[in-house]
């Protein structure tokens, strides 16, 4: 048995070191703190999009324990006990993610600024991830809406809800669209997004999305005066999304709204009930102060950085060898 040995060579991963120590660094010279939280909670991710892992804590109560897909609602429940700006390298955990660029336990970078807005923190993610990129050579940094993007690389106006529009632009793309349905806009959105949109995001550049639909703000605020807009961006790099990012929604009915509706589609889908974060309510309903964050995954800039094939290339064991 030959498996016991790393996946990634010894020096892919001192180019991580490096990595790590460049954030490091990055963070502490502009004074944010950085914080750990649990991996473990009582609540899972209600998105229908995400899948928790399960484990079970042999405590007083013997409930399951959820393995976070993402560090966000403790460190907002930080940041309303009045942490300041914070950041953090986080082991996040997935169900039913396995691929090239997927694995089911990776490292999210997710920092938070208070008083910034997501354009502000859009110029942050900018100078960090280009530091990160040292060696390589980038274009000026590109900026589009999402409607821009759209119009741009699929020729369509995503904000058109006719279902015509979207069955004539899936058909001049040559992609299969049996299994959607026409009531189900965002559904098409993505269907474009991935396999017609996306690919031509980030080539020689960063490129940065802004001004997403407002049915796809998960946590990010809707713009005031134009409800039809979420205050979100993503970062794209050679096709692939690498950050997503929020001014940051701070509105606990709106929040409550929001995980209530997340909680129909996974009984309409057949997910399995999962219990709201309580505690992270509870926060907002202190008071969580107005910010903007983000969430950046290490393991696919790595990835791309050192022109490497897959995440289990950056990986010191992945999954299967665990």
């Amino acid at each position: 048995m030959d498996d016991w040995r790393p996946h990634a060579t010894l020096t892919t991963l001192r180019a991580r070191a490096r990595c790590l120590a460049v954030i490091r660094s990055f963070f502490g010279e502009r004074g944010l703190l950085e914080v750990e939280t649990p991996q473990l909670s009582i609540a899972a991710a209600t998105d229908p999009a995400l899948a928790s892992l399960a484990t079970r804590w042999p405590g007083p109560d013997g409930t399951a324990r959820w393995l976070h897909t993402s560090p966000e609602f403790p460190m907002k429940r930080l940041l309303a006990a009045g942490s300041g700006d914070i950041w953090q390298l986080a082991r996040v955990f997935r169900d039913g993610e396995r691929g090239r660029r997927h694995h089911p336990e990776f490292t999210l970078l997710e920092w938070y600024r208070l008083g910034w807005d997501h354009h502000r923190l859009m110029d942050e993610v900018t100078d960090l991830v280009t530091k990160l990129l040292d060696g390589h050579t980038l274009a000026a940094v590109e900026k589009l809406t999402y409607r821009e993007a759209f119009i741009a690389h699929a020729g369509l106006d995503p904000f058109i809800v006719e279902p015509g529009a979207w069955h004539a632009a899936v058909k001049r793309h040559d992609i299969d669209c049996t299994d959607l349905d026409d009531t189900d806009i965002d559904g098409w959105r993505d269907l474009l997004l991935t396999h017609v949109v996306e690919p031509h995001l980030g080539q020689g550049r960063l490129t940065l999305i802004h001004d997403y639909p407002a049915s796809q703000a998960a946590l990010a605020r809707v713009r005031t005066g134009d409800p039809s807009l979420a205050e979100r961006f993503e970062l794209y790099w050679q096709g692939v999304e690498l950050a997503n990012g929020y001014h940051e929604l701070t509105d606990a009915a709106e929040q409550r709204r929001r995980v209530e509706d997340d909680l129909v589609q996974r009984r309409e889908l057949g997910l399995p009930e999962v219990l709201p974060d309580a505690r992270f309510l509870a926060a907002l309903d202190a008071g969580l102060p107005d910010c903007a964050g983000v969430a950046l995954g290490v393991d696919r800039l790595l990835m791309l950085a050192l022109g490497l094939p897959s995440l289990d290339d950056v990986l010191a064991f992945p999954i299967e060898r665990a």
